[in-house]
């Protein structure tokens, strides 16, 4: 027998596909996220494990797995599992990448329109005070064309967010390790500049790195300390990207005019201070919720189970592990 464990409830179509492979499938439908001892427990004598990325599976779960021959990631980050642990046992780990490029990016856009144009504010005062009719001083946000925005990190969503935001007529600076080739840059309308000048000269900055011992903490004082008064901070990337009690102060110095964050650095826990300001946008980690978005990472995971038990080849292997 063959055994599948989800660790949390997944769009029916991984289900699907399960089930018309004959696996026995055995699923976590709880209203909160796993406890870790429930995991533990429950993958106990599964052969394969899907886990949403807000679970951690580490050392300790992989120790009271004895059969486990895959974890199957549903998210694109793989931050929340032990990968050196799981390469010892030669468990291969895979992620859901690319699907979900288009609803993250779309959603750091509506995020970037939102801040810039005070609607998220604006909701919240209708269903309060109410106004007392239009007039020309009243409310006042900024246009998006003209204004200078800066991507830390111009990856699939990265580029997807610049197409999107090239179409408002934005300059668009990037920072990377990597400079794209000329032709895409062009397409984009991105330029290729340092960390530093891309802080100085941005009035919008968006993150779109992978959470890394060298990315942790990138934004901090010493980083608000270059933006401008103005700037806003989208991270729809990993919270700890951004040190948050550096952003606290920030936003209360007037270093930086506002921020929207949909990821947090301790997630699912909002920083003090964060939720009273007017001029900062929280979103619960809705980067790629979307129906489409979802399916299409459910099928990976459910196909990649799929091959496993089939002995056929897999896809999106983050820990350079070649299943036997």
């Amino acid at each position: 027998m063959t055994k599948v464990f989800i660790a949390g409830q997944l769009p029916a179509q991984a289900n699907t596909l399960l089930l018309q492979s004959q696996l026995v499938i055995d699923t976590y439908t709880g209203d909160n996220l796993i406890s870790h001892a429930e995991l533990i427990r429950r993958v106990a004598d599964a052969d394969f494990l899907i886990t949403p990325l807000s679970t951690q599976v580490d050392q300790d779960v992989l120790d009271h797995a004895p059969h486990l021959k895959l974890i199957a990631n549903f998210g694109a980050g793989t931050n929340n599992i032990d990968i050196a642990a799981a390469a010892k046992r030669q468990i291969p780990v895979t992620n859901t990448p690319n699907v979900s490029a288009v609803a993250t990016a779309e959603s750091t856009v509506g995020l970037i329109i939102s801040l810039a144009h005070r609607i998220v504010e604006g909701d919240h005062l209708m269903r309060t005070s109410g106004f007392n009719g239009w007039a020309p001083l009243f409310f006042l946000g900024h246009n998006l064309q003209g204004k200078t925005l800066g991507i830390l990190g111009l990856g699939q969503i990265g580029q997807a967010v610049a197409k999107r935001l090239h179409a408002f007529d934005m300059p668009i600076l990037y920072s990377q390790h990597h400079r794209l080739p000329i032709s895409r840059e062009t397409q984009l309308g991105a330029t290729f500049v340092s960390q530093d000048e891309l802080l100085q000269h941005a009035d919008i900055v968006t993150l779109h790195l992978p959470l890394t011992t060298q990315t942790t903490h990138l934004i901090d004082n010493a980083a608000f300390s270059k933006m401008k008064s103005t700037a806003l901070l989208i991270n729809a990337a990993r919270g700890p990207i951004v040190d948050e009690q550096a952003l606290v102060t920030a936003l209360q110095q007037h270093q930086i005019a506002g921020a929207a964050l949909d990821v947090y650095e301790h997630e699912p826990q909002v920083t003090p201070g964060l939720a009273t300001m007017n001029n900062v946008i929280l979103t619960p980690h809705l980067g790629n919720a979307t129906v489409e978005a979802r399916d299409g990472m459910a099928t990976i995971v459910a196909e990649n189970v799929i091959a496993m038990a089939q002995h056929q080849p897999i896809k999106y292997v983050v820990n350079d592990v070649t299943p036997a």
